[in-house]
Order: C-alpha cells, then sequence, then structure tokens
C-alpha cells in the first residue's frame, strides 16, 4: 500500500497596501492533533506562533511560496497569489497527490486539486497553511518595520490602517508599497 499526501494551501496579505502575499503548502503528519486546526484570524498572535512552531514539528513537509508587491503591481494580486499558491506547491519536498485550496481559484499546478470556500475554517490542513503563513508573513512585515518604522508595519502589518494610510500621506510610500492599490494608485 502506498501512502497518499494531501496538501493543504493558503496565502496571507492579499487585502495589504505593503508586503509581498505569502502562501503556505503543508503536508500534515497522521499524528497531528487537527482539532487545534482553526482560521489564523481566530488566535491571537502569540497562539498563532505556538501553534505554528507545532505544525512545523508535525508537518512532513511545508513549501512557501512568494510573490513581492512589486510583482503584485505588474500582475496584479490575484494573478500573483495564484504564483505565490503555485511556487509553494512546487517548494514542498514530497509531491503532494491532492492539494485542498482555499478560495476558488486554483494556480496552474499538475497536481489534481480541490478549492473550498472558507476552507481555513473547514479543511485542518488548509487552517494549518493558513497558520504558518500568517506568522511568516507577520514575521516579514515586523522586520520591515524595524527598517523603516515610520509606516508602522509591526503594528498593522501592512494593511491600510488609519495610522497606516497617515503615515503614507506625511512620509509618501516606500519601496514596499503596492502601487496599484488604492490610495496610492491615486
Amino acid at each position: 500500500m502506498t501512502s497518499q499526501f494531501l496538501a493543504g494551501v493558503d496565502e496571507v496579505g492579499r487585502g495589504c497596501l505593503a508586503g509581498p502575499v505569502i502562501s503556505v503548502a503543508i503536508i500534515l503528519k497522521d499524528t497531528i492533533d487537527r482539532s487545534l486546526m482553526i482560521d489564523s484570524k481566530k488566535l491571537t498572535a502569540p497562539r498563532r506562533v505556538k501553534l505554528a512552531n507545532y505544525i512545523l514539528k508535525n508537518s512532513h513537509s511545508v513549501g512557501v511560496g512568494e510573490s513581492s508587491n512589486h510583482q503584485i503591481d505588474e500582475v496584479n494580486i490575484h494573478n500573483a497569489t495564484l504564483i505565490s499558491m503555485r511556487r509553494a506547491l512546487m517548494n514542498l519536498d514530497l509531491k503532494p497527490d491532492m492539494a485542498y485550496i482555499d478560495g476558488i481559484h486554483k494556480p496552474d499546478i499538475d497536481i489534481s486539486s480541490q478549492c473550498f470556500i472558507q476552507g481555513d475554517n473547514l479543511i485542518p490542513e488548509i487552517s494549518a497553511a493558513s497558520i504558518v503563513a500568517k506568522v511568516l508573513r507577520d514575521n516579514i512585515m515586523i522586520r520591515l518595520g524595524k527598517m523603516l518604522p515610520v509606516y508602522g508595519f509591526s503594528r498593522h502589518k501592512g494593511y491600510g490602517t488609519k495610522e497606516h494610510i497617515h503615515a503614507i500621506e506625511l512620509f509618501g510610500p516606500s519601496v514596499y508599497h503596492r502601487f496599484s492599490f488604492a490610495p496610492l494608485k491615486n
């Protein structure tokens, strides 16, 4: 009997004004407690970090894909997200037999796949990918926040908060901002 590998895939950062979109593909071990896997948005930051470490220790393989803010501006957020998902799947050490993808659109891959609306609420593998992707992207934005403290990236992670928009008005956009997103495209 051969093993069947199922990968969960999710992305983080679609709606941000700055930074990359990050996707994670993950193949969980059978021994992981799937009841702990919930949508990353429903977790506090410390709980996400703790769960991400648990997930990484209890996975057969993790693949990460990224599309930079420049690529997002070049090809649009929809296409950049699909590219980052494809990269995440291609970066797995094991080729899955099936990929469960959060959302309604599949990346261009040669792996059987199925999309799930709100999959991060329904499928433990997608929830796990969501948690790891969120922690990875948050860490990127915290690092950018240390480099460019005037924007407050470490607090809002690049989302269009009042604080962030005010900083853009005061200091102009950085090289990490998405110029194809309002209010920057105006």
